[in-house]
């Protein structure tokens, strides 16, 4: 059984690739566009996607591996 939800995921999904992608999102948004308001709407969906899948999805993972192991 994997320790982690991490293990069972291919390098592109890993924690560092997806702060990596959602920084450079972020970053190309501002310097591509120079419109703030528009990089921090993009800000708010890539701080969303990060909470689903550097948070909830390794806790929720979690609680099933507890639940079924036993």
């Amino acid at each position: 059984m994997p320790g982690s939800v991490w293990d069972l995921k291919p390098w592109w999904c890993q924690p560092w690739s997806i702060l990596l992608t959602g920084l450079a999102i972020v970053t190309a948004s501002w310097m591509v566009l120079h419109l703030w308001w528009l990089t921090a709407g993009v800000s708010v969906v890539i701080a969303a996607w990060w909470l689903l899948f550097l948070v909830l999805m390794p806790v929720a993972w979690k609680q099933e591996q507890a639940g079924s192991s036993g």
